[in-house]
């Protein structure tokens, strides 16, 4: 290839998507393309949690600059794709430059959703997708005594977490009737939301913002909820969810369905063109069902079949999906996916911030999660992984799932 392969994107996907090209052989030209200015990747999971807690925290680089160089690849920070000419196998940069490639891949993720809500222009009301974000999140903590959080999802909640930690007054407010509603179970999120309250955080459930208001100098000084309620903060945090960063893949043609639409091999409508991560849309083959999953191991996974698609393998994606949040003083560990289950079977002490929850399909494993139990969490991967389904009952009677699975594997064998 002599253009070789060209990688947009620089979060978890594409870094690994380069690291595996190389770790698998390729040997030819490599291009990394970043659209931050930051002069390495970084890990995003901590943004939310321990840097914008501690103003001295540096962000922690998913590789070190010896892996770039070491690895000839080419990784270009603060630069943005304009254009995909499909016809002449090229980018178009800002600036006016072009980019050649025989393999694209494309791995752009995601971005906040957009609230239509009076006032969201403000200073003060911020999104947390980037290290950007979280600089400004973290340097307005010191004069934020009120800080009001909308959206009751994971991201939300970890912030509200770390907020309060950090000694503001934090109000969430959810349009749900409750909180991770398309995330976890009710047992789970009712736990979490106890454990929050516990801390300090208010929570609204079934409420929404009409509107938020500023002060003369243009900064957010309260939100006002449809019912009439006037919440003063100094900071407020849209965390209402992600869309898939498809508009590239959209404007050249590329098939996209609630994200880019790709085979079992990462390859989209355009067979030199694949994509990973957010902003994938893949037929899942456990479910049989369409889905896009948002988390760190999925584009990883992602990135490294990708990797070897474009050295001539055929393998499908199968990979086990697992995700995990930190909120406060729980750690949360989910995997498999859950939904459609007509059973749920809960294992631990809920009182102790121990416990799980076994999703179930009639006696189908379908996932499980876990609150501050990391043994249920991997032991659920191995079983998933292995494609073994322990009865319910092995489940609610606290049998040995070791030696259940050991036995499965010998009858495989």
């Amino acid at each position: 290839m002599k253009n070789g392969v060209v990688i947009v994107g620089a979060g978890h996907g594409g870094v690994q998507a380069a690291a595996s090209l190389r770790e698998e052989g390729y040997d030819g030209p490599l291009i990394l393309l970043g659209d931050e200015p930051e002069a390495l990747p970084y890990h995003k999971p901590p943004l939310s949690k321990t840097f914008i807690k501690d103003p001295q925290a540096k962000p922690q680089p998913l590789r070190g600059e010896a892996f770039y160089t070491g690895s000839a690849i080419d990784y270009r920070p603060g630069t943005r794709v304009e254009r995909i000419d499909l016809a002449g196998r090229k980018l178009e940069l800002a600036g006016g430059a072009a980019l050649p490639f025989d393999r694209l891949v494309l791995a752009t993720g995601s971005r906040p959703r957009a609230l239509p809500l009076p006032g969201t222009e403000l200073a003060g009301v911020l999104s947390l997708r980037t290290l950007g974000d979280a600089r400004l999140i973290r340097d307005l903590i010191a004069t934020a005594r009120e800080v009001v959080v909308l959206g009751g999802g994971f991201i939300g909640l970890e912030i509200a977490a770390t907020l309060t930690a950090a000694g503001c007054k934090v109000t969430v407010i959810e349009a749900m009737g409750r909180l991770l509603g398309r995330a976890v179970a009710p047992a789970v999120a009712a736990h979490v939301r106890q454990r929050l309250e516990a801390l300090g955080v208010r929570i609204l459930t079934g409420t929404t913002v009409s509107k938020l208001e500023g002060d003369a100098g243009g900064h957010v000084a309260a939100a006002v909820t449809s019912d009439g309620e006037r919440l003063p903060a100094q900071m407020v945090i849209v965390g209402v969810g992600v869309v898939p960063a498809t508009e590239l893949a959209e404007a050249a043609g590329i098939q996209t369905a609630n994200g880019v639409r790709v085979d079992a091999q990462m390859r989209s409508s355009v067979p030199e063109v694949l994509a990973v991560g957010d902003a994938v849309n893949y037929r899942h083959w456990f479910t049989g069902q369409d889905v896009r999953l948002e988390s760190v191991q999925n584009a990883t996974d992602q990135a490294k079949l990708a990797a070897r698609t474009i050295l001539g393998h055929e393998e499908p994606y199968a990979a086990v999906p697992w995700f995990w949040s930190d909120i406060g003083d729980m750690k949360l560990q989910m995997v498999g996916l859950t939904a459609g289950g007509n059973r749920e079977i809960v294992v631990g002490e809920p009182a102790e911030n121990r416990f799980s929850v076994y999703h179930y399909l009639g006696d189908r494993l379908l996932g499980i999660e876990s609150v501050n139990r990391p043994a249920d969490h991997m032991m659920g991967r191995k079983m998933m992984g292995a494609g073994f389904s322990p009865a319910p009952d092995l489940i609610a009677s606290g049998g040995d799932l070791k030696a259940a699975l050991a036995t499965f594997q010998e009858k495989a064998e």
